[in-house]
């Protein structure tokens, strides 16, 4: 059976990227980026990107092409995953789509709702509003006319809270509503293989502390000292490391705090990654700590 295309998601620290490349080495594939900040070109060392030197070994898409001062899509990757999907099928080669996002997994295998673009001037507008009565008032405005999407938000998810409420004034709709109509997806079926790479939680944790410590020696801070002055609301700006690191280097606190909280910060988000692949019932899941005997274990089903 020929395959299609291979999904390879997983928390962050988990190894997948590593798989990825090994894979496209061995079966011609073309690596496609599955993460929402490994697009940012400005966050290379923060976002774990693959090195340049893995980046000339395969075909690498969707990584560091977007400016952190860019308000980056699940609607825009899709697009841009569709042309890459194209691309490699084109050149004969294997599509692996590897990264934790579980947005664009969801876009790549049950398609987007089919909102329309938010104008700019209707965002400006919500922003404003949110600025001027603050959060609690703005979020409870949000539970009054769209309860459904309300009660599934955090009231500190500013950029979810932000969404619901630009849907709502650009389409007279609630986010709810638009999120119940199917769109079209890009890759399934039988022959497409879909993996979680999910090691032990001890394992995982003790990789995410080492990696963060190797970040901060590979220049780390200089990527965050260069985003002095990003608007926070952009979703560059809340990327693992760079909040804390931006209050290290305002002054707020030290460096080991800085990178505590970062760390604390990442453990939470590798484990919401976790949940969201967890009701994946139907991805399989890989927990071999030995990255020779993954590789071998999805070659074997592969060929």
């Amino acid at each position: 059976m020929k395959i299609d295309a291979v999904l390879i998601a997983g928390p962050t620290g988990s190894g997948k990227s590593a798989i990825a490349l090994e894979l496209a080495q061995r079966l011609g594939g073309t690596i496609i980026n599955a993460d929402s900040m490994q697009v940012y070109r400005e966050l290379r060392i923060l976002t774990a990107r693959p090195a340049l030197e893995d980046e000339r070994r395969v075909p690498h898409r969707l990584y560091g092409h977007i400016s952190v001062t860019e308000r980056y899509s699940a609607g825009r990757y899709r697009e841009e995953a569709a042309r890459a999907l194209a691309e490699a099928r084109e050149a004969d080669r294997l599509p692996i789509f590897v990264g934790g996002t579980g947005l664009y997994f969801s876009a790549l295998t049950e398609g987007l709702s089919p909102i329309p673009a938010i104008p700019t001037d209707v965002r400006s507008a919500v922003r404003k509003r949110f600025e001027t009565i603050g959060r609690e008032r703005f979020f409870a405005e949000l539970a009054v006319r769209d309860p459904d999407t309300a009660g599934r938000l955090r009231i500190s998810d500013t950029q979810r809270v932000l969404r619901a409420t630009d849907v709502l004034e650009a389409t007279g709709t609630p986010l709810s509503t638009w999120q119940r109509v199917s769109g079209r997806p890009l890759v399934g079926g039988p022959n497409v293989r879909s993996y979680v790479v999910a090691p032990p939680r001890e394992i995982l944790h003790g990789r995410l502390e080492r990696r963060f410590r190797w970040m901060i020696e590979a220049g780390a801070l200089d990527e965050v000292r260069a985003l002095a002055g990003i608007d926070p609301s952009l979703p560059a700006a809340k990327a693992l490391g760079v909040p804390q690191l931006l209050r290290y280097l305002a002054g707020e606190v030290a460096l080991e705090a800085a990178i505590n909280e970062a760390n604390i910060a990442t453990r939470q988000y590798a484990k919401r990654q976790a949940t969201w692949f967890r009701n994946r019932t139907d991805w399989k899941w890989l927990d071999d700590l030995e990255l020779s005997n993954l590789i071998s274990q999805i070659r074997a089903e592969l060929t």
